[in-house]
């Protein structure tokens, strides 16, 4: 048969293949051995299975060790799973079981064989279930896929009562084909790739947890049982992904929160912190020193909470992001000004009013305007997640209005700026990714073309000047209704990723909102803005920094820095004294004389995680001294009072005042 595919390989190389020639048939014309361990083929950048036939393109042969190979891992894992709780307890319908991140889950319907009512799965199932996952990846069976007539498909499902995968074929499009795979006798609806037997999945995975979901997310549908797994390549990378969860366990800010007293929150107040005392400190710790980062740069400014929606209809929130948005009217239906006025959700279109306030010439520009903002977004309860996922919070935000000339100069100084604060709260390492057009867009393909053209610029020098701190990415499609983005994203103490500043360019606000300055020319001529917030939400940067320093601050971050604990009541004019000193010099300081043991008082400040205890008996009070216990060292230091005054007030100082003092 004459050669009719052309098939280009990773090192430039080009192999002509007959027609019909599979992915396993072309690794095995490399080598025997690759073939063994080939489980898929990339081509022309699509994932594809190994028994597919090849056409005309580049090709990838993909190993199991691959990184792309973990999400076929992940998703054979998932068909094994339907496959044994159907074995376990036939009758089951089986729904959806997409790979998630870190995992797969898979949503079923199982009803009590006597009663006929619904019979949710429990965590204590998964033992079961996950030791039937193991012999059936044991038997090795293939996977294959098949081809079906859609009222075949339709038809094989509805006898076999699986309603939800009759439903699921009929959302498939006409257009495309209806695929099946097998995995021995057990089959199901799969848009694919899988590889080529269930063995390749391996022995490292395990089921997490059950929770309920509502089919295809609608609250008016049937409740599902959705059971939730976890699968890697190899052991060694569960049981580091396993324990970064125990870590995640211990870290998290809800429970360290009420440790160390900090916030709660209740359901008169959905998604809105109440903050306590050492709570609201460190909100304000946080606070002013943002303020004091951009005291030099930028002016402070505050918009109005309230404002008509009229200015939400001109900005294109009100059409874009109504869903999101808090409405306000008056009480009083019979009040003479009873308009519509929305809670702001953004401080951007009352930072456009106060720009537009006053004629601007292009000498005063850039202008640079800033405020810790509250604004109020509306998220679903469910999705609620102590600070994490709020509906009232307080942003860092800012807008630069200038020139096209200095937009790229304005994104680097921003990103020096952002750079320079995650290095003070710990983080070294970011990966900065530019979001691109949305397919749901304002404004013209070339003004698009035009922003992205300088971001990207941007991201090329910043990567490069980095030392290698920044890693760049693209996220396609992935870009505000107004204009692309830089989204920076940090990783925490423990290896996980969260996304925090963004620097967004728009040409689009000040047009709508006909913001203009006067040029060199004496003309009008509109400004480019730019939306930057470096840490976001603060009540979230609280959070991650919660989390990722484990409640362990540095001591000029701390809400609480010292306790100065007495073991005697004979010191505690010493411990009172003590306490007024260190206040004095400008640090947080609580005493605790309070007839205990000391070891008791230590235990007790060390959980609610005081970096710093002081204790004081009679030998200290004679001497002048304190004995030093550290947050995380059992080693005891004694230190003259004036000695310790000094070390604290150094390590309670914090970074940015260092430098800007040379201290």
């Amino acid at each position: 048969m004459a050669a009719a595919v052309s098939l280009t390989f990773p090192d430039g190389s080009v192999k002509k293949y007959d027609a019909g020639t599979t992915g396993r048939d072309v690794a095995e014309s490399i080598s025997k051995s690759l073939a063994k361990k080939a489980v898929a083929i990339v081509l022309d950048g699509e994932l594809r299975d190994l028994a597919d036939p090849v056409t005309d393109g580049a090709i990838e042969i993909v190993t199991r060790d691959d990184p792309r190979a973990l999400e076929l891992i992940r998703h054979d894992a998932a068909h094994v799973l339907a496959e044994a709780v159907q074995e376990l307890w036939p009758g089951t319908q089986v729904t959806i079981g997409p790979v998630i991140e870190n995992g797969f889950y898979y949503d079923f319907k199982r009803v009590h064989p006597d009663t006929r009512e619904d019979w949710p799965f429990t965590p204590e199932d998964l033992p079961l279930i996950e030791k039937k996952m193991r012999e059936i990846i044991q038997r090795n069976e293939p996977f294959t896929k098949e081809i079906w007539d859609r009222e075949k498909a339709k038809d094989t499902f509805a006898n076999m009562g699986e309603a939800y995968k009759v439903e699921l074929v009929d959302a498939i499009p006409e257009d495309q084909e209806i695929r099946i795979y097998r995995q021995g006798r057990w089959f199901d609806l799969c848009r694919g790739p899988h590889m080529d037997s269930t063995g390749r999945i391996g022995s490292a995975f395990k089921l997490m947890k059950v929770a309920g979901a509502y089919w295809r997310g609608d609250s008016t549908k049937p409740m599902l049982t959705r059971i939730y797994g976890t699968a890697w390549a190899n052991q060694k990378d569960l049981d580091q992904y396993l324990h970064m969860l125990e870590e995640a366990e211990k870290r998290d800010h809800r429970r360290l929160g009420r440790e160390m007293d900090l916030f709660h929150f209740q359901e008169e107040g959905p998604g809105v912190v109440f903050w306590h005392a050492k709570g609201w400190r460190m909100f304000q710790n946080l606070l002013s020193y943002m303020r004091r980062r951009i005291e030099d740069d930028y002016d402070e400014v505050n918009a109005p909470q309230v404002l008509d929606n009229s200015l939400w209809q001109t900005s294109g929130h009100w059409g874009w992001y109504r869903e999101n948005m808090f409405a306000v009217t008056c009480a009083d239906d019979e009040a003479e000004d009873n308009r519509v006025f929305a809670l702001k959700p953004m401080n951007c279109p009352g930072h456009v009013q106060i720009f537009k306030h006053g004629l601007k010439s292009y000498r005063e520009l850039p202008i640079r305007l800033a405020e810790f903002g509250a604004v109020h977004r509306y998220e679903p309860s469910g999705s609620l997640h102590g600070l994490m996922r709020v509906r009232g919070f307080t942003q860092d935000d800012a807008h630069v209005f200038c020139t096209e000339d200095q937009l790229e100069a304005e994104i680097l100084k921003i990103n020096d700026l952002m750079m320079s604060v995650y290095e003070d709260f710990g983080f070294q390492e970011v990966v900065v990714k530019l979001a691109t057009r949305p397919e749901k867009r304002v404004g013209t393909d070339a003004m698009w073309d035009h922003a992205e053209d300088i971001l990207k610029r941007a991201l090329a020098r910043m990567e490069a000047e980095s030392g290698g701190r920044i890693k760049a990415g693209i996220n396609e499609g992935e870009g505000t209704f107004y204009g692309p983005k830089f989204e920076y994203t940090l990783k925490d103490a423990i290896g996980r990723d969260w996304q925090c500043g963004t620097t967004q360019v728009d040409f689009n606000l000040p047009e709508r909102f006909g913001a203009f300055y006067i040029d060199k020319d004496s003309e009008k001529k509109q400004p480019v803005m730019i939306h930057r917030a470096i840490v976001g939400s603060l009540e979230r940067f609280l959070g991650i920094l919660i989390e990722s320093h484990a409640g362990h601050f540095p001591l000029w971050f701390a809400p609480l820095q010292v306790v100065v604990a007495t073991i005697t009541q004979e010191a505690d004019d010493y411990a009172i004294s003590v306490a007024k000193r260190l206040k004095d010099a400008g640090l947080q300081v609580q005493t605790d004389l309070r007839n205990e043991k000391i070891n008791y008082k230590v235990r007790e400040h060390s959980h609610a995680k005081v970096p710093v205890i002081l204790v004081c008996g009679r030998r200290e009070a004679e001497e002048g001294t304190v004995n030093v216990r550290r947050l995380g060292s059992r080693d005891q230091v004694s230190k003259s009072l004036d000695e310790i005054v000094t070390l604290l007030v150094d390590e309670a100082t914090p970074p940015d005042i260092k430098r800007k003092t040379g201290a």
